[in-house]
């Protein structure tokens, strides 16, 4: 998250001040607090679904609905940019993650090791 704060900070020439990512970056923080919060990711904190999902749509969904209650701008190009942005970096990983553990597993197994068929 903080990431794309400071990119989207410096590329708008807006100055990397910890006052000034903190402004910039609280809405989105508290977003993804909600999202995870809605999803109860702390089940499965890796998984895309709910836990990736939660945390991206909450992050961009009340993150930008924040935004416009502090009456901070969220142009339309902006919104896309942070769907895409966040989507990348908050599935991403966990997508990258699953399939790597996949994978790694012979077929028909689990994650301990158990057959699947007896499951």
């Amino acid at each position: 998250m903080l990431i794309f704060v400071v990119i989207g900070r410096a590329s708008h020439t807006k100055g990397e001040t910890l006052g000034g990512i903190a402004s910039t970056a609280w809405p989105f923080l508290c977003g993804l607090g909600c999202g995870w919060v809605a999803v109860r990711a702390w089940r499965r904190p890796a998984a895309v679904a709910p836990a990736g999902v939660g945390a991206w749509l909450g992050a961009a969904g009340a993150g930008m609905a924040l935004r416009v209650i502090a009456g901070q701008g969220t142009a339309f190009a902006f919104v896309l940019v942070a769907l895409a942005f966040l989507g990348l970096f908050l599935l991403g990983w966990r997508a990258a993650a699953g399939y790597l553990t996949r994978r790694g597993r012979p077929a028909g197994r689990s994650p301990r090791g158990i057959p699947s068929a007896t499951r």
